[in-house]
């Protein structure tokens, strides 16, 4: 999987993910963490704000999962220490409800969007 994604020598790779609850965010990062190797249980960072896991992989060395839906400002980022995060090339980040913090969003940050159609069904949307 890694081999496809570009490398970014100067900071982490990082991925907003937008989309309403229950649009399949969450899960997202789940799948991804489980092909990057990661054994312990993947769950929503609602409430804690960040959760990270170690990677034992050739590009990354942590997967970074970040949920704004709490945060009102940007700046709730700085207690994450959000600079030191998208700094570290090693860090692969996945940050769900980008909009709500839009402002230190990197400008290369790949952007995927989530829309529930039904039960089983996503549609979903890279730019």
């Amino acid at each position: 999987m890694s081999e496809n994604l570009p490398r970014i020598e100067s900071g982490a790779i990082v991925v907003g993910l937008s989309g309403d609850l229950g649009s399949g965010k969450t899960a997202f990062v789940k799948t991804v963490a489980k092909l990057l190797g990661v054994t312990e249980e993947v769950t929503s960072p609602t409430f804690v704000i960040m959760k990270t896991y170690e990677i034992q992989q050739e590009y990354f060395k942590r997967l970074v999962h970040i949920d704004a839906y709490r945060l009102e400002k940007d700046e709730k980022l700085e207690v994450l220490r959000f600079k030191d995060l998208i700094a570290d090339p090693g860090n692969f980040i996945f940050l769900e409800w980008p909009e709500r913090v839009e402002t230190v969003m990197p400008d290369d940050a790949i952007k995927i969007s989530f829309k529930f159609i039904d039960e089983g069904v996503r549609e979903i949307t890279f730019e």
